[in-house]
């Protein structure tokens, strides 16, 4: 389907001053046209809006039957007629002819041209000949590499530009034969090449495959044999019997076909490369990817081939990865790199646009409403010419391109309309005559003559359809030039100006909320992306008006996705975020009564806004801005306020009106719960604390956790990028700490909050710096390790405890708040996941002379099995401290510590007397006493036998301090 709109693409217009009637021209660059008519051609210099100017004028060989210009190498290349032969030549340096008498100078492809020449090649066009074995029929130059490919009847030779260095400050364009593609079953009447890929055409056949070279293998490839494919496996259908006729009395036909990918290979075309290159520095290509094949049936009405199903206009168009318009990217690359590679052609009254880069899959279809003469593929539009109209049509190059370069590009943050959308007409302009066209920059070039039948034909009609061999391609000469024929240049006018028509046009469309409207400012949008993907040709102001109308695009189409309710509606936010309006601008632009006098807000800009607010963008909505969010929100989508009137952006909400509006929801589950923690923060801003506490004790506190995990922004909100608690957060530090903690805590669980953001929240909460460690801090992180959070990383959290306990006791700082858990409900320093050796170096700075220092190091130095200086440690510093952790520590295969270690030091400090004898002689009776515990019997026989027990007697005789004295009993006589 093609929507048509009466728009003005076409501006101001231009006569040609050529001398004859124009056989072929072609333009191309920066400024190029050439035109051929006879044995000359003469080119002129096209400028903006002013007059065409001749720039040059040169003779060729013969009458030029095929013109192309190469930008890269800004040189010609023609097919020339003379006696009967055809001849390939390249005009280089053709800028530095003067008059048409200067001297060129001519010279064979690949000839070396010695340095005492230099001069003269420096500022004499030069005419580069190519030798081909047949007859050349078409040509076509790669728009990136400037490569020329070359077809001939059954095969394709591709010429690789190169340079030959003269001197250091010399050098001159050459080509080098680089590359033979033999090509079988299919004669080519047009050609096109860009970077690697080619495209033929045949009348009614069309095949595009892609020259791959071997990365593994930097080795040449010999010659390869053509493969002579059987005829049979091209004609569907078909018997041998049928295939073998050769009498006029028959005309063949074959099924149309559409093949696609590399099921395009089993078209029956072969194709094989034949490497010819000699400069190791030429791209070899060596592979062949099969890309497209596509049959049309001819009409057998009339049982000859008729002018009605002639293919023409075969184009491949690159398009350059330069930086799309939303990219951060400061400067854009001067290096061209292919973005994506669109193939047109065009039977008389459809054309087709496929992409081919990636995946092959066909964009658009155009019908023409009259019979078409040529066409030309632009990245903005298609221009198709029929006997009498010039017609524009849009494309979708700059949508495919979008996505070739962003797959994801229809996100929250960025969208692009869609391929599939159908294309438009936008102008059928009124030519009498017209006979061809071309198409360079932003020109259009028209041949036009009154009297129809005067134009070349392409070939004699052959009488009927059989297989090809022997099939040439055949130029009827033209007739003498007669009056009446004129060649324009039609200049299309700035993709600003046309873009702001078609908004205007949208307009009319506005107000009946229909498709039409988003379907133009769509195509208004693509036209001004497209322009954009080649900025390169953009002076720096036009590409500054151009990135105020693609926001500006933006904008109009986010209006239009929030005004209407379909499926698309979500589209307003990435059209929204794109045009960089604020959303206070948006709600402005929003108003949108009804006839009725009534307001409904579509799903589109509802989508929007809560979004918007759900993101925490840094703008806070007036008071009255702030009041039209929750009118709308309490009329299209009111189990949302919650959580709207949690946003940062909504910091100016009068609270009565807020607390209005709550109290009007209906309340149930967990939005019962959501709507009290919203309440009492509301009352909070009122000033209310009764209301504020009433709503508090509605819920238990497990009920209100779930609630601040179903809207974490009721205790923290972030406001550029910083962490700023709320007042609710406030109050619960003061009056529910443990809620305030094990919510948190429940933030972490359900991964609403990261760890440093809960450090960083706790840390701003109670007014500490960045190097201060509050006790609610602690709290959370003891919170932590009892919960044993699955993303918290254990060694860390022991480390950040440990620290913090070591601190407070190395400093003598208490904590500032009361601790929410005891000792008791923490083992961290004895527990066995704690590496114990990693915190060793920060027991330094703690003294042992306290109890709590001496507690750590002992407790450590315990767990580093380090149990003989633990003992020593105690004897000296805390001797009544000895017996409890012995019972503690010495068990099992630490039992021997007891007698070997343990007894042995007592005895001896008992015997040395001193302030602490007495403590050491209380140690000693409880370690006697535990030696008569009936499950260390055993162990006491043995360390009795060696007269430990009897010394530690006499010792406790002769302090005369203990009450306890042996009794030689029958038990006691045995050891």
């Amino acid at each position: 389907m093609v929507q048509l709109y009466n728009l003005h693409p076409f501006g101001s217009q231009q006569v040609v001053p050529c001398k004859l009637e124009p056989e072929r021209f072609c333009g191309g660059g920066r400024d190029a046209l050439f035109v051929a008519a006879g044995c000359k051609v003469e080119a002129f210099a096209v400028a903006g809006q002013e007059l065409c100017q001749p720039r040059c004028a040169f003779s060729t060989l013969g009458r030029v039957l095929c013109l192309a210009y190469s930008e890269a190498g800004d040189y010609l290349a023609a097919i020339e007629e003379k006696n009967k032969a055809t001849f390939l030549r390249a005009y280089v340096n053709w800028r530095s002819k003067r008059t048409e008498n200067c001297r060129v100078c001519i010279r064979m492809v690949g000839h070396k041209v010695e340095a005492p020449l230099s001069d003269t090649f420096r500022d004499q066009m030069s005419i580069i000949e190519m030798p081909l074995s047949e007859a050349p029929l078409c040509i076509s130059c790669c728009p990136v590499k400037g490569d020329l490919l070359v077809g001939c009847t059954n095969k394709l030779v591709l010429f690789s530009l190169k340079y030959q260095i003269i001197s250091e400050e010399f050098s001159i364009l050459d080509f080098e034969r680089s590359l033979i593609i033999h090509i079988d079953n299919i004669v080519p009447v047009e050609i096109s090449f860009c970077v690697g890929y080619v495209a033929l055409m045949s009348d009614l056949e069309v095949l595009i495959v892609k020259l791959e070279s071997d990365p593994k293998t930097g080795e040449s490839v010999n010659y390869q044999p053509l493969k002579i494919n059987n005829p049979m496996k091209r004609t569907e259908g078909v018997s041998n019997e049928t295939l073998q006729l050769d009498s006029d009395d028959f005309v063949i036909c074959q099924k149309p076909v559409e093949l696609l990918g590399e099921k395009s290979s089993q078209s029956g075309v072969s194709v094989t490369l034949e490497s010819t290159g000699l400069d190791d520095k030429t791209i070899k290509y060596y592979h062949v990817q099969h890309l497209l094949y596509k049959r049309f049936a001819p009409d057998i009405s009339s049982l000859v081939l008729s002018d009605d199903i002639k293919l023409h206009s075969l184009q491949l168009l690159p398009i350059y990865q330069i930086g799309s318009p939303t990219s951060d990217r400061k400067k854009l690359s001067q290096e061209k790199e292919l973005l994506s590679l669109f193939c047109f052609f065009s039977l008389p009254h459809v054309g087709y646009l496929y992409m081919v880069v990636k995946s092959v899959e066909l964009m658009s279809v155009y019908q023409y409403p009259e019979k078409s003469q040529q066409a030309v593929l632009t990245p903005q539009f298609l221009h198709v010419i029929t006997s009498n109209n010039l017609q524009c049509f849009t494309v979708r190059c700059s949508a495919a391109a979008a996505r070739e370069e962003d797959p994801y590009v229809d996100t929250t943050l960025k969208a692009c309309p869609p391929v599939s959308m159908d294309v438009c007409a936008l102008r059928i302009q009124l030519f009498i005559g017209l006979k061809a066209i071309c198409h360079f920059k932003n020109h259009i070039i028209l041949l036009t003559k009154a009297d129809p039948e005067a134009i070349p034909e392409r070939r004699e009609p052959p009488k009927r359809l059989l297989s090809r061999k022997g099939t040439n391609v055949k130029f009827k000469t033209p007739p003498v030039a007669e009056a009446g024929w004129n060649l324009y240049i039609v200049d299309t006018i700035s993709p600003v100006q046309l873009y702001k028509e078609m908004v205007d046009y949208s307009n009319t469309y506005k107000t009946a909320k229909t498709q039409s409207c988003i379907h133009l400012l769509s195509e208004a949008h693509l036209l001004v992306r497209a322009a954009l993907m080649d900025a390169s040709q953009l002076e720096p102001g036009e590409k500054a008006e151009l990135l105020e109308a693609f926001k500006e695009s933006c904008g109009h189409l986010g209006d239009c996705y929030s005004r209407l309710d379909t499926q698309y509606s979500h589209l307003a936010l990435p059209y929204y975020k794109m045009s960089g309006l604020s959303m206070a601008e948006v709600l402005t632009r929003a108003d949108w009564p009804l006839e009725d006098g009534s307001q409904k807000y579509e799903r589109g800009l509802i989508f929007y806004i809560n979004h918007s607010l759900d993101e925490n963008l840094d703008e806070e909505l007036s008071e009255e801005l702030a009041a039209k969010v929750v009118q709308m929100f309490h009329m299209a989508e009111p189990k949302q306020l919650p959580h709207i009137l949690c946003s940062p952006s909504m910091k100016n909400i009068n609270p009565v009106t807020a607390m209005n509006y709550l109290s009007k929801l209906d309340t149930s589950g967990f939005l019962s719960i959501l709507v009290t923690l919203t309440k009492a923060a509301v009352a909070l801003k009122m000033g209310d604390l009764d209301r504020h506490r009433n709503e508090m004790k509605s819920h238990p506190e497990m009920k209100l956790v779930c609630g601040f995990i179903l809207e974490p922004r009721l205790l923290i909100q972030q406001r550029r990028g910083q962490i700023i608690p709320t007042e609710l957060a406030v109050q619960l530090k003061d009056t529910q700490p443990g809620l305030l903690v094990a919510s948190v805590l429940g933030l972490q669980k359900n991964n609403k909050i990261g760890i440093e953001e809960a450090d960083s929240f706790f840390k701003v909460l109670c007014g500490k710096d960045k190097d201060t460690i509050p006790q609610l801090l602690v709290d959370l992180w003891e919170a932590q390790l009892v919960a044993g959070l699955p993303d918290v990383v254990l060694q860390e959290l022991f480390f950040k405890l440990t620290s913090q306990y070591i601190w407070r006791l190395s400093k003598m700082q208490p904590p500032d708040t009361i601790p929410l858990r005891t000792s008791e409900d923490l083992s961290l320093i004895c527990g066995p996941s704690f590496d114990i050796a990693s915190i060793i170096p920060f027991l330094e700075p703690l003294s042992e002379d306290t109890i709590a220092g001496l507690s750590v190091h002992v407790l450590c130095r315990t767990r580093l099995k380090e149990y003989e200086q633990c003992i020593d440690t105690l004897l000296e510093r805390c001797p009544e401290a000895i017996i409890p952790y012995a019972n503690h520590e010495l068990k099992e295969e630490n039992r021997t510590l007891w007698w070997k270690k343990l007894l042995p030091e007592l005895c001896h400090r008992v015997k040395c007397g001193g302030e602490k004898g007495q403590l050491y002689l209380s140690s000693l009776k409880g370690n006697i006493l535990y030696l008569f515990e009936g499950r260390h019997l055993n162990n006491f026989r043995s360390i009795a036998k060696g007269g430990l027990f009897v010394s530690s007697c006499s010792t406790l005789e002769e302090t005369r301090t203990g009450v306890w004295r042996p009794e030689r009993s029958s038990r006691s006589a045995t050891y």
